[in-house]
């Protein structure tokens, strides 16, 4: 194998994959990216077995051939090379290393053999549609922080993504939660993907579906079976088992009848709840909001660490009440609210709050209280 390609072009192939590699690998070949050179353009992929990605890439190929080098060194070594600059990658039969040369650099890497990587199959019988990549990155935007990080529910570990039927038709809906605070966001459902039903992609595939189409102004294709999710961007494409596992009922979650509204400027909602819970116990970050008519007042007490106080002025009609939420719930979703205010729909300290969005109706929140 022997090609040349510009630094530019093959440093943003190698970017789109090699994320997907695991830094510590029993398996040594699941360290390295498989390069395949043929036909004018060279394939990168990597993949951990669970989670495949690939990218093309233009280049002069002099050789024709496929190898696998590692994929942090070989990553890390076109980083650093100039911008612009043509590289010339090589594989050196007698000793099975990959020669980079540009300009007056010269590496070499070990290498293992393409034949021992591992590449996905997909699947037949797949539900297929195409989606705005702006879209999509909302929908995984809105709802990705939460998350579960639990392993034993791993049904909890990933992005539940399907169609659900609406009174304004059906809508494609991303839903996350972790036990104690859900998000959703929807947006309709694009055609092919009517009758989707529920998967849940696993948070590693979300993270690199979310990068992979960062910059993408245009359509990604996304491709659904029984086992697995693909989504292609451009030249490139991600692959991943989905979640083998049950996703809870999470309509039942979300109140219907919270009545006790709040209105509150979420810019001095959000300083707030960051400034009072700087003193609070790390375990529990529990805050106490007390709401009255036209104001809520923000308190930690804790007899390790200390108190801390602070009242905002709200839009409140209701009867008194208090209800704690743990901090960083309440800072997670206050980032994603793109209005000017927050809404809270409250109906006891026992129940749960449900946050709506005024400059985003896709989108809900819902946070389970803390005793206080």
């Amino acid at each position: 194998m022997k090609l040349t390609i510009e630094r530019g072009a093959l440093l943003n192939a190698l970017g789109h994959v090699q994320n997907v590699v695991e830094r510590r690998n029993t398996i040594p070949i699941l360290s390295n990216i498989l390069i395949d050179a043929k036909d004018g353009a060279v394939r990168f992929t990597a993949t951990d077995l669970d989670i495949e990605a690939v990218d093309h890439s233009d280049a002069k190929i002099d050789q024709e051939g496929a190898v696998t080098a590692p994929a942090g060194t070989l990553f890390d070594v076109v980083r650093k090379l100039p911008a612009g600059a043509d590289i010339e990658l090589e594989l050196n039969t007698e000793n099975r290393q990959l020669a980079i040369r540009s300009g007056r650099s010269k590496f070499s890497l070990p290498t293992l053999p393409a034949g021992d990587f591992q590449t996905m199959v997909p699947d037949e019988d797949a539900t297929e549609f195409e989606m705005p990549a702006a879209d999509l990155r909302r929908l995984i935007d809105k709802t990705r922080f939460a998350i579960s990080t639990e392993e034993t529910r791993y049904y909890l570990n990933g992005v539940y993504l399907h169609t659900a039927d609406t009174d304004a038709g059906k809508k494609l809906r991303t839903v996350a939660t972790d036990g104690h605070r859900l998000a959703l966001s929807e947006t309709d459902a694009p055609k092919g993907a009517e009758d989707l039903e529920g998967v849940i992609v696993p948070r590693k595939a979300v993270g690199e579906v979310r990068r992979l189409i960062d910059s993408d102004d245009g359509d990604v294709a996304v491709s659904v079976s029984d086992t697995k999710v693909v989504f292609k961007s451009g030249r490139a494409q991600l692959t991943s088992k989905l979640i083998d596992g049950s996703f809870p009922d999470y309509a039942r979650v979300i109140p219907k009848g919270n009545t006790k509204a709040m209105v509150i400027d979420n810019k001095l909602f959000e300083a707030a709840v960051d400034r009072v819970a700087t003193v609070s116990a790390e375990r529990s970050r529990s805050v106490k909001m007390s709401i009255s008519e036209g104001k809520l007042t923000l308190a930690v007490n804790s007899a390790e660490t200390g108190q801390g106080h602070e009242e905002i002025e709200c839009d409140y009609q209701d009867d008194s009440m208090d209800i704690g939420f743990n901090a960083k719930y309440l800072l997670d979703v206050a980032s994603q609210i793109e209005a000017e205010d927050a809404r809270f729909l409250f109906n006891d300290p026992a129940s749960p709050a449900l946050v709506l969005d005024p400059g985003d109706e896709s989108a809900q929140y819902v946070l389970m209280p803390l005793r206080v």
